[in-house]
């Protein structure tokens, strides 16, 4: 991922969502320097988007557990 992200980084545009903050990162991949760099790339002249609030898209889900009864 990092090689592709390294390679189209300055030459494209593209959008990125996730749920994890970019401090869990390092965790998530297992290497602390390789996160660094991979978010370096990623966040170069960027504009980033907190969402904060209710979820829609858990806004009617329904549980297993609603048709147990």
């Amino acid at each position: 991922m990092f090689n592709f992200i390294n390679q189209i980084y300055e030459n494209t545009c593209f959008i990125i969502t996730t749920n994890k903050m970019a401090t869990d990162w390092a965790k998530m991949l297992d290497d602390e320097v390789l996160a660094t760099a991979l978010l370096d790339r990623l966040l170069f002249r960027c504009e980033v988007i907190n969402l904060n609030g209710k979820s829609y898209r858990l806004k009617n889900r329904r549980t297993f557990f609603d048709n147990e009864n």
